[in-house]
């Protein structure tokens, strides 16, 4: 039987009023977990309003089947009570994704518009007593993986970037976690946009430092796979170089150190991409550098623009690579490369090498070795120490 959207509507509103009401009866910690999910209700349906003025292609309020295949086929699950049109109040039913800090949060923030798409980012502040008056925080911002084509600011809240950034969080870091447009099949998105949006979200956060509460001059960056090689190249080009929106041109800012999980260094050393068990060389990131309609004779300029290592100077800021000895996506060659030519350089790069582990840590004949919890520990403990130099 179908259930009415009038009722449904009511019932997703006074939720948050009905459990607002028990936190007043509830001491402790059970009223901290009610007050969470509070927020998280909250959180939710501003973020499907959000959505629904993105999906709503006529105007009406809701998204029709008929209105548009793609978007349809995209959002129909959420369609709960199956009778063809998706509402505000369905699509907040979904499960909101963040990072669980029991502090302050600024979810959803527009830090650029690309034509008609809005890219957002989330910011969360450190939890405990700190005095605003005296100091702003340093930012940690984290670009996610997924190969220039997917993933999403959500990964933050996943898996060991969890643990990473609840407790930068806890160490008194803001905590930052970017969108940016992908390289997906059919679009005209290269890898070089990815780079120039990552980069605006960083000028965005410096201009608007002040009314956000957050320090511009104590930046630090960090991603994993496609977001350690955006995290590099934020890390190592000067902010004023690959401008994007014209209206951030002119931010300053600083970045202190960076840290790279398993991304790559180089594009136009082919060897770098061979495993040790598999030496055939397939170019499976170029289309996403050159794009669809790039010009042959400048294959060799845009592999070198978007690799790291060409930037890589002896004053370059602290940069850790972690990666796998058994990695065949993205080989554990570019760290050996990068710390190679850094010790040439007399630059800063270290390296930790994690045996037995191919790409996301996945385990490869026998444990890892060290452990998920010792890289994390490792990565902690290198923001916090760029922090007291």
């Amino acid at each position: 039987m179908k259930s009415d959207p009038a009722k449904r509507h009511w019932q997703v509103r006074l939720v948050p009023l009905i459990v607002a009401l028990i936190v007043g009866f509830t001491q402790g910690a059970e009223a901290q977990q009610v007050s969470e999910a509070v927020d998280r209700a909250s959180d939710a349906y501003l973020a499907a309003q959000r959505l629904m003025k993105r999906i709503d292609t006529d105007g009406s309020g809701s998204l029709k089947e008929g209105e548009s295949v793609k978007l349809w086929r995209r959002y129909r699950k959420l369609d709960t009570n199956q009778d063809k049109v998706l509402t505000v109040e369905e699509l907040s039913l979904q499960r909101l994704v963040y990072l669980e800090t029991g502090g302050e949060r600024n979810l959803d923030v527009v830090y650029k518009t690309v034509g008609k798409r809005k890219l957002l980012l989330d910011l969360y502040y450190p939890t405990g007593e700190r005095d605003e008056a005296v100091t702003a925080p340093p930012v940690v911002i984290y670009v996610h993986g997924g190969g220039w084509a997917a993933g999403n600011k959500q990964g933050i809240a996943k898996g060991a970037f969890k643990k990473v950034f609840q407790r930068l969080v806890e160490q008194g870091f803001a905590v930052v976690s970017v969108n940016y447009r992908l390289c997906k099949k059919g679009s005209d998105v290269t890898m070089r946009d990815c780079v120039v949006d990552c980069k605006d979200s960083v000028r965005y956060l410096a201009k608007n430092g002040e009314a956000l509460k957050i320090d511009a001059e104590r930046v630090f960056v960090m991603g994993d796979s496609a977001g350690g090689h955006l995290a590099q190249m934020l890390l190592l080009t000067s902010p004023e170089s690959l401008p994007g929106d014209e209206k951030l041109e002119s931010a300053s800012y600083k970045i202190l150190g960076g840290v790279s999980w398993y991304g790559p260094c180089d594009f136009e050393n082919t060897d770098l991409f061979n495993h040790d068990d598999r030496d055939d060389f397939r170019d499976r990131f170029g289309n996403r550098i050159l794009g669809r309609d790039s010009d042959p004779d400048d294959k060799s300029e845009r592999y070198r623009e978007v690799s790291p290592v060409n930037y890589l100077r002896q004053d370059s800021p602290p940069l850790l690579m972690i990666q796998g000895n058994k990695d065949t996506t993205i080989p554990v060659k570019h760290a050996h490369f990068m710390k190679q030519k850094a010790d040439e350089l007399k630059a800063h790069v270290d390296i930790m090498i994690i045996n037995n582990s191919g790409h996301n840590w996945r385990k490869v004949d026998a444990e890892i070795e060290p452990s998920r919890e010792a890289i994390v520990e490792r990565t902690v403990e290198f923001f916090v120490d760029r922090l007291e130099q």
